[in-house]
C-alpha cells in the first residue's frame, strides 16, 4: 500500500484543517497555553549553540537532534494541524531575532515546527493532530531553553503568553493557535504585547 504524502500548501485548502486544529487546541490558544508537554533532554542534545546571540538557524546540526526532539523529516508541510504563534525573545535586555529557516534543511526536508522568515512567526504544520511545545522549537534552533536559561544566559527567565505572566518551564508550553509568546532572560521589556497581528490566512 502506497503511503500518501502530505501536499504542499496552498493556504486556502488548509483552512478546514486549521479550523479543526484550532478547535482541538482551543484551550492552548485562548487560555494562554497549557504546560506539561515533552521534556527536552538538553544535557544530551547534540550541537547546541554556545555563543552569544544572534543565533543562526543551525540547520547543519539539526538532523542529529530531531529524534530526541520528537520531530520528523517531512517532504512537505503537514495539513492536518496548521496553526501559528509569534515569539518575542529578549536576552540581557536586548531583542533577539528568531531567524528564518529553523526546522528547514534547504530543499531536503521540513519539520512540523519551523520558521519561514525573521518576523518571529512560528509555523506548526503537521500531518498528524498532536501537541508541540516551545522547547521543540528551541531544540531544533539549537538554543537551550529552561526555567533558568536561554542559551548560555542563566539566571532569571521571565515569560508571558498572550500578555499573561507565566511560571514554570517555558520549554513545556504547548503551542496553540495565535499565541503571542514573550521570553526574557534577564530584565524584561517595558511593554509586554498581549497579541500579534498575524497576516491574513495565518
Amino acid at each position: 500500500m502506497t503511503k500518501r504524502r502530505p501536499s504542499i500548501r496552498p493556504r486556502a485548502a488548509l483552512l478546514g484543517g486549521a479550523c479543526l486544529a484550532a478547535l482541538a487546541l482551543v484551550f492552548a490558544g485562548s487560555g494562554g497555553g497549557s504546560t506539561g508537554g515533552r521534556t527536552i533532554p538538553w544535557s544530551t542534545l547534540p550541537g547546541l549553540q554556545r555563543g552569544a546571540p544572534p543565533w543562526g538557524n543551525d540547520t547543519a546540526t539539526l538532523p542529529r537532534r530531531l529524534r530526541r526532539l520528537g520531530l520528523h523529516r517531512l517532504s512537505a508541510e503537514g495539513t492536518v494541524l496548521h496553526i501559528h504563534q509569534h515569539l518575542d525573545l529578549y536576552v540581557a535586555g536586548r531583542k533577539v531575532t528568531l531567524p528564518a529557516g529553523i526546522g528547514i534543511d534547504d530543499d531536503t526536508f521540513i519539520t512540523e515546527v519551523h520558521t519561514h522568515d525573521p518576523s518571529g512567526v512560528v509555523h506548526v504544520e503537521s500531518p498528524a493532530l498532536r501537541t508541540f511545545t516551545l522547547g521543540q522549537l528551541f531544540g531544533e534552533w539549537g538554543v537551550k531553553l529552561t526555567r533558568t536559561c536561554v542559551g548560555r544566559y542563566c539566571g532569571r527567565v521571565h515569560w508571558w503568553v498572550n500578555g499573561r505572566k507565566r511560571s514554570g518551564d517555558p520549554a513545556q508550553l504547548v503551542l496553540g493557535a495565535h499565541q503571542e509568546i514573550v521570553v526574557a532572560a534577564g530584565p524584561p521589556p517595558f511593554e509586554i504585547p498581549a497579541s500579534y497581528a498575524f497576516p491574513f490566512g495565518e
